[in-house]
């Protein structure tokens, strides 16, 4: 599991790739980063991909700010242990943390 950031010049953004590894999803079949930047919600997820042995899902994030995520395979929650921080969730569990 991992986070990647990759700052732009260009532009006030910073790619961010989220990864799993294949031991992780375990022959899922729907795997998909939700957080702040979809408002939570399934229908809006960011569906994860296989490459390279691991699954992984990019998207563009405004600088200067703090998203909150998790993973979510075949309907079951999944932290990032490799996260930055992490903050306690109204649901009694933890979410993951990346700034950007």
């Amino acid at each position: 599991m991992s986070v990647q950031k990759q700052f732009l010049k260009s532009k006030q953004i910073c790619k961010v790739t989220f990864s799993l590894p294949k031991e992780t999803v375990d022959g899922a079949k729907d795997i998909k980063v939700l957080g702040d930047f979809n408002n939570w919600e399934k229908e809006k997820g960011i569906p994860m991909k296989a490459k390279n042995g691991a699954y992984s899902a990019s998207l563009e994030l405004a600088l200067g700010k703090a998203y909150q995520f998790r993973y979510l395979i075949d309907n079951d929650w999944e932290n990032d242990w490799e996260a930055e921080e992490y903050a306690p969730s109204p649901f009694g569990v933890y979410n993951c943390v990346v700034r950007t």
